[in-house]
């Protein structure tokens, strides 16, 4: 049995465990998919303090480095079940049934996709998330926003101040934002918005070069330096329903981590929060550990 176990190995949940043991806890990551999480998927990093430049993946390698030379136990497993007997914590996985005094969830979300043929391939390759971080990579080009609420009309905001051009393709005859919003998008000479438009399909294998559009029944084809998809973020928090309180599918928490449920924290994207970054990400993992550490010393009291 372990202190604590950490489920998600992205920025949070790495984090945790980084603090955790460092608190002399025995330490168990539990990852689905990839070490890092959507972290790995962008080319270049310049917002986190300390360093001008880095990718995600070297970002992501270096955190599963240290976190590793710090005696974690890491485990590729899917986690299926989550439940507390008395003051033990089981954790079911597709593998094996885990036990833990503590459990941190940091399993973040999943950006919604269009589904389209490619296009897994080409994120971190001209297809992003998040102009906040990577808008600066395409100054001076022409990028796509494919989507038409808040998310989408705030992306391409900030994309327009850096880019020559953004189309805002949306698949709805009107746009879904916040009225003032909508009037800022639509004032900006540079962004063009197409309505009543689906994705049809990629152009590009090593890199995005451009979408083809079904605009009103017509194709079109748009050449694209990148292009930026808003279309909602996929939180994946069904299995801890019975720990914690759900809010539009977030783990419902404050900046301090806790649940209703002792010995069970949330850490990073996939809590109710407003600002998504791997900053905040990496401190909820510290706020996390922090807090399960605690939990667990108090229970030799």
């Amino acid at each position: 049995m372990h202190n604590l176990i950490v489920i998600g190995a992205g920025p949070a949940g790495l984090t945790a465990a980084l603090y955790a043991l460092r608190a002399g806890k025995s330490v168990l990551v539990l990852e689905k998919g990839t070490f890092g999480g959507q972290v790995t998927y962008s080319p270049k990093i310049e917002n986190y303090p300390g360093f001008i430049q880095m990718s995600g993946a070297e970002f992501a390698d270096k955190l599963v480095e240290q976190v590793l030379a710090q005696g974690a136990d890491i485990e590729m497993e899917t986690v299926c079940s989550v439940e507390k007997d008395g003051d033990i914590f089981k954790v079911g996985t597709d593998c094996s049934v885990h036990e833990a005094e503590a459990v941190i969830a940091a399993v973040g979300v999943k950006h919604r996709r269009l589904g389209l043929e490619g296009e897994e391939s080409l994120i971190g390759k001209g297809i992003g998330f998040c102009a906040v971080c990577d808008g600066a990579f395409y100054a001076g080009g022409t990028v796509a926003v494919i989507g038409g609420g808040n998310s989408a009309l705030q992306e391409a905001m900030l994309l327009s101040e850096v880019c020559k051009k953004v189309y805002v393709v949306q698949n709805l005859s009107f746009l879904t934002g916040e009225g003032k919003l909508v009037e800022a998008v639509t004032a900006r000479e540079n962004i063009e918005i197409i309505c009543d438009a689906t994705v049809k399909s990629l152009k590009g294998t090593e890199a995005l070069e451009g979408i083809v559009i079904d605009h009103a029944g017509t194709e079109e084809a748009l050449v694209l330096d990148g292009m930026f998809i808003a279309i909602g973020l996929v939180p994946n928090n069904g299995v801890f329903e019975s720990l914690a309180d759900l809010k539009n599918g977030y783990l419902d928490t404050d900046e301090s981590c806790v649940t209703r449920t002792e010995g069970f924290y949330v850490a990073g994207d996939c809590r109710t929060k407003s600002v998504r970054q791997i900053a905040t990400a990496v401190a909820d993992g510290a706020t996390a550990a922090l807090a399960a550490c605690r939990y667990i010393d108090g229970k030799g009291n």
